[in-house]
């Protein structure tokens, strides 16, 4: 069939590659494997993390979101009119198995952002870690941000110090709605690059926006805060909203509101970055 599988730049970290061509390399080999069966669970977890990540690069390096969408559907089509049996495939599914073969055993790993990155830890503890965090300051305080667990995905929870002891009677998540708007609000949305800018500009209008109030509210643990804080507020928010925030454009930022008595609220962003990548490097670990 003359497909190109060969040729794939599939190593998780291709420095000379266009992060759009690498997206459609790797989606390619994920559908095949989809429908083919071709790699260990692991091997295959590893690549649609991967996956996922070369596509918040291409977003983030300007590539527009329809013409990323096409160029899944090309990818899926490439691979539903593949022959699972032929050389080529083979050929290609082998290089993934030694590329990722070696990625798929990581236990920890960065995500760069624009402004700011997610850390993922998988190795399994005693007691509940951070799985997935970025932490941020706003003003004097200073918020950790993530998936805490044990091992597999785990919750998704804010982690607050505030300088002047103020304690925050609820908190809630803020982020685009995708029913009011399907495309996120960005300043230089389309134009190329958003290296650079404030994570306040990167959260819609109200008009656009929907919010998760915190299920739980709970003094944090001393493994959990902030760098630099000695004692702190964790609040939990439901599983809907952790994967309501693996949906989002890795360009957005999604906002924390801490409330307090006499209706003051203090805010705090968070880069949406590659948190869906990183989520599915943890669900990697409980396959």
């Amino acid at each position: 069939m003359g497909l190109l599988w060969g040729a794939l730049a599939l190593s998780p970290a291709v420095a000379h590659a266009q992060p759009a061509d690498l997206f459609y390399e790797r989606a390619v080999m994920s559908a095949a494997d989809q429908r083919c069966g071709l790699f260990a669970p692991e091997v295959g977890a590893a690549l649609a993390a991967a996956t996922a990540q070369a596509r918040g690069a291409a977003l983030r390096a300007g590539t527009p979101g329809e013409v990323l969408r096409q160029t899944e559907r090309t990818a899926h089509a490439r691979a539903a009119t593949a022959d699972c049996r032929s050389p080529d495939i083979q050929t290609a599914a082998a290089r993934v198995r030694s590329a990722f073969s070696g990625f798929a055993k990581m236990t920890r790993l960065t995500y760069a952002g624009d402004v700011a990155g997610w850390q993922a830890d998988r190795n399994i503890y005693r007691g509940a870690r951070w799985q997935l965090s970025q932490e941020t300051a706003f003003g004097a305080d200073r918020m950790a941000f993530g998936l805490i667990g044990k091992e597999g995905p785990g919750a998704l929870v804010a982690v607050a110090r505030f300088a002047d002891g103020a304690e925050p009677y609820a908190a809630r998540l803020v982020l685009r709605d995708g029913a009011r708007s399907a495309q996120p609000y960005l300043a230089r949305y389309g134009t190329g690059s958003t290296a650079g800018l404030p994570l306040a500009q990167r959260l819609p209008p109200p008009l656009a926006q929907k919010a998760y109030a915190a299920a739980a509210r709970a003094p944090a643990g001393p493994d959990l805060l902030p760098k630099g804080a000695a004692s702190g507020w964790a609040f939990r928010f439901p599983d809907a909203a952790s994967q309501e925030l693996a949906n989002l454009d890795p360009r957005e930022s999604v906002a924390v509101d801490f409330l307090f008595p006499g209706d003051v609220t203090r805010r705090a962003y968070i880069e949406v970055g590659d948190f869906a990548a990183g989520r599915a490097f943890l669900q990697a670990s409980g396959r």
